[in-house]
């Protein structure tokens, strides 16, 4: 498939697909998905099939309007939140978690006003253990109620003093309060992997043994690792027969690789935010979530949720919140599906699938092939040229690459360098020079970038690869001149 021409600005920061790209790039732009086998794509990246597993049926629980609240740069306006909650509802989330009626009376009316929009998603909020919290949310107009309270001995210690024994009384009266107005409840530990795992399992069975709707584990300081949240939801998925809500923070990097392990384990719900804004450094990411799913399961991720919508909700978010979205974000990134050394260049424009596991398609992204620079390759600069509708011999694409690369090393160029040097090249084919690259320089280089350019000059023309490859060109340049002079004279070659 033929790359498509690349104007030489590309949206505000010379990117499409990020908010915080270097103005100088522009790459070329492949849209070609990976190749299908039998109808399918092929995907090795498929679970294990184990029937406790839920990474073909799990629910996104959407945070960013009450853990994303919680966010330091975080102020969001009635009007804005009702934005994002309509966003994330146009995407497919299963669930919008807001922040606790009893947090202000504001949040009080945004929960109100949230909940009568109508939206496809249910409205849940975020309340503590204890009755007066839980006659508040349930007059908004919720669809759900999540309760939370701390098990671990440092928050039962050190934040609401109370024991264990209490938490279990309480949490059995809550429920059984929201359960009677016909809502939904879940019930969650807070900092559930330091809290003691015998008391652990106890409360979750009895709050399982009243009815509750799902059980919820926090690692609320971003301690654990995959393996102990496996261990940890096995181990609760034989305690309990409600659904499994997992919470991850991000304080060690593991949240994205830990909610994905929770799944296999046998959770049900994955609480995100968009971006992972929210306590400290935040939790699992929306986008990261949707690309970590997509590789265990394509069919079901984008049959069930509108990928394309993400990076349009990212860029909402991060300028309500002043922040650029990170040039290594899943997804969205400016350089998520950007390649820019030579031979990975030559294997994604002969396969995407030799180096992407993910389809930018899939989020209605295209990818880029980073060609003005010292590390490209041959292979790039050809895809570039066909793109200006300049044909040329391999030998010619090659040294035509040598020169450009030579001329990196000089300096950083950027697209409009690259393109006028393969212009200036091709020139100097068609007039028949016997070494095209070498009166080909970078506009406006001064005294000191010529110097070092002559030096490095000097010294490759030693180099026997490249007197080969000069000899190569000279002599199809001397070729094509001889058939161009035959055709102007009426002769056939």
């Amino acid at each position: 498939m033929c790359p498509t021409p690349l104007p030489a600005t590309n949206g505000t920061n010379g990117h499409t697909n990020g908010t915080n790209g270097n103005s100088s790039y522009v790459g070329i732009d492949i849209t070609e998905g990976p190749p299908v086998q039998n109808g399918r794509e092929r995907n090795p990246y498929a679970p294990v099939q184990d029937f406790l597993s839920n990474i073909s049926k799990f629910k996104v629980i959407e945070s960013t309007l009450r853990e994303g609240e919680q966010f330091a740069n975080a102020y969001f306006t009635r009007e804005k939140k009702i934005e994002i909650a309509k966003a994330l509802d146009d995407f497919g989330a299963d669930y919008i978690e807001l922040t606790s009626p009893a947090a202000s009376e504001e949040s009080r009316r945004d929960c109100e006003a949230i909940c009568k929009l109508g939206l496809k998603s249910k409205i849940l909020t975020h309340i503590r253990c204890n009755m007066s919290d839980a006659k508040l949310a349930v007059e908004t107009g919720v669809d759900g109620v999540d309760v939370v309270i701390g098990t671990s001995s440092f928050l039962m210690k050190d934040s609401h003093g109370k024991d264990m024994a209490y938490i279990e009384k309480t949490a059995i009266e809550v429920i059984e309060f929201v359960k009677s107005k016909g809502i939904e409840v879940r019930f969650s530990s807070e900092d559930s992997f330091r809290s003691d795992l015998v008391d652990l399992l106890r409360l979750y069975k009895a709050v399982d043994k009243v009815g509750v709707h799902r059980v919820g584990v926090a690692d609320t300081v971003g301690c654990a690792t995959p393996r102990q949240v496996f261990d940890l939801v096995r181990t609760l998925r034989g305690v309990v027969s409600c659904d499994i809500e997992t919470h991850f923070h991000n304080d060690t990097g593991c949240a994205i690789a830990n909610a994905y392990c929770a799944l296999e384990a046998g959770a049900t719900h994955i609480d995100t935010s968009v971006l992972g804004i929210g306590e400290r450094n935040g939790i699992t990411t929306l986008g990261g979530l949707m690309a970590r799913m997509i590789v265990a399961d394509r069919d079901y991720v984008v049959g069930k949720y509108k990928l394309e919508k993400i990076k349009e909700i990212e860029e909402l978010v991060a300028e309500a919140v002043a922040v650029n979205i990170p040039f290594n974000n899943p997804i969205t990134g400016f350089c998520a599906f950007t390649h820019k050394a030579g031979i990975h260049a030559k294997a994604i424009l002969a396969n995407p699938s030799t180096y992407e596991i993910i389809n930018p398609a899939d989020f209605g992204i295209n990818r880029y092939i980073h060609f003005a620079s010292r590390l490209t390759g041959w292979n790039a600069i050809k895809s570039r040229a066909q793109q200006l509708n300049i044909a040329m011999t391999d030998a010619q694409y090659k040294e035509c690459t040598a020169q450009i690369k030579l001329l990196a090393d000089i300096r950083p160029i950027a697209i409009d360098d690259a393109d006028s040097i393969i212009h200036a090249f091709h020139r100097n084919v068609i007039a028949g020079k016997a070494n095209p690259g070498s009166s080909v320089y970078l506009p406006n280089m001064t005294e000191q970038e010529k110097k070092k350019l002559a030096g490095i000059t000097a010294e490759e023309k030693n180099l026997p690869e490249k007197r080969q490859l000069e000899e190569t060109v000279a002599q199809e340049t001397a070729t094509e001149q001889v058939l161009k002079k035959a055709k102007t004279n009426g002769v056939t070659a």
